[in-house]
């Protein structure tokens, strides 16, 4: 890092079932910067996918944002593509949709990336960052295509020392949301019930249900097809409790984890309510800085380094979350969910969330080794991203002189 403040654009909101979640995480995120090294400029992405910036974005109290509000108080931006800019940069957008005569344009040196779930957590937005040939928070395109992807998690995990439960995928039926009899009988062929029915690429619990029978799955299929074209169907773990465990990479190479925490549950399944507006009064589970580790979503939701865990478990979920971060070549801090039968002790990979929610700073600041402040998680994130982004810089010309059909000038 350089003495001079760079400039980091924080993306929040976006395309996605999970954007109210996201404007949380982003807005924690955006408090917590050390401004004496970064002036994080908030962009919000709407539901529809319209970028914003101006004055008024990091209030909470603002949001959900109407056209109007948009229209008055900020700017619509989209991002400029151009690979050689000597900085990344956002440009106004006319009242047509097309560029201003002389657009206004907004210049930043990294993108810090807040979004949950699709179009944004899912390599959808690293892909147009990358093409721009702009620095960004997080994975890759390829690993957080990946990680986003249940079964493509378990898959790029089949034969790794990492505990999987067997699974099925059931791909929505064109336009239709519920399968007929024959697709019925042929997606559930082997199948044993019951089951657990979630989206293969959504997070926050959002569509998750319990199905005892064919009939019962296809009835709760629709509500997955609704907000993702597939579903990924498990054996249902009786005594269900669950681990996670956040990981990173530190600036020497080295893979560390966090503290594992266990979510409380008072149901059979942990739902989005459970996860995000179970934190007392404090109904958005939002943990500002400054706020202990018993406010905001932590204050009824979680234990922090359960004492039910033996040595032996805490060593193995860490020795498999760490693995499996280093075969997805992941970045940023992932959280990585475990399932776990509490009876019997059995515990297998749940799914990795490549952006969590508040990006699991609770977890750091309590991390039994290596313990990080909100703000300095941000800075090592941060930094990953321009290590990162140097790391895959082309030639200006990135033909090899051997393939050139064209004669340069």
């Amino acid at each position: 890092m350089t003495n001079s403040i760079k400039t980091v654009a924080v993306f929040w909101g976006g395309r996605s079932p999970e954007h109210d979640v996201s404007i949380i995480t982003g807005l924690q995120a955006y408090q917590a910067f050390d401004r004496s090294a970064y002036k994080p400029m908030p962009v919000y992405v709407d539901t529809l996918g319209r970028w914003w910036v101006g004055e008024g974005l990091e209030q909470r109290s603002t949001y959900l944002l109407t056209d109007e509000y948009c229209r008055k108080h900020l700017t619509q931006v989209t991002l400029d593509l151009n690979a050689n800019n000597p900085r990344p940069q956002l440009v106004a957008v006319g009242k047509t949709g097309l560029f201003c005569a002389k657009a206004k344009t907004f210049e930043f040196d990294i993108a810090f990336l807040a979004f949950h779930g699709l179009f944004g957590e899912d390599g959808a937005i690293q892909g147009a960052l990358e093409l721009a040939n702009i620095p960004h928070t997080g994975a890759s395109v390829r690993s957080s295509t990946m990680m986003m992807s249940k079964s493509g998690t378990k898959e790029a995990l089949d034969g790794a020392d990492v505990p999987l439960l067997p699974h099925t995928v059931i791909r929505r039926p064109g336009q239709r949301l519920l399968l007929t009899a024959d697709e019925l009988k042929a997606a559930t062929s082997g199948v044993e019930f019951p089951v657990i029915v979630k989206p293969n690429h959504l997070g926050s619990s959002i569509g998750v249900a319990k199905a005892n029978n064919a009939e019962e799955l296809n009835a709760v299929l629709p509500a997955v097809f609704k907000f993702d074209d597939a579903a990924i169907v498990e054996p249902f773990v009786e005594n269900l409790c669950e681990y996670n465990v956040a990981v990173m990479r530190t600036a020497e190479g080295t893979i560390i984890t966090s503290a594992i925490e266990r979510p409380k549950r008072s149901d059979e399944l942990l739902d989005f309510k459970q996860k995000y507006l179970s934190a007392g009064d404090n109904k958005t589970g939002t943990k500002m800085p400054g706020e202990g580790l018993s406010q905001g979503m932590l204050s009824l939701t979680r234990d922090i380094n359960p004492e039910d865990l033996t040595k032996k478990q805490q060593k193995d979920l860490r020795h498999w979350a760490a693995t499996a971060f280093d075969i997805l070549d992941a970045a940023g801090c992932p959280r990585i969910d475990f399932l776990c039968n509490e009876q019997t002790g059995e515990m297998w990979l749940n799914e990795i969330n490549p952006m969590p929610g508040s990006f699991g700073h609770f977890l750091w600041e309590a991390a039994p080794e290596n313990p990080l402040l909100f703000t300095e998680l941000l800075n090592n994130m941060l930094d990953e991203a321009l290590t990162l982004h140097g790391r895959r810089q082309l030639p200006p010309d990135p033909t090899p002189e051997d393939a050139r059909l064209f004669k340069r000038k």
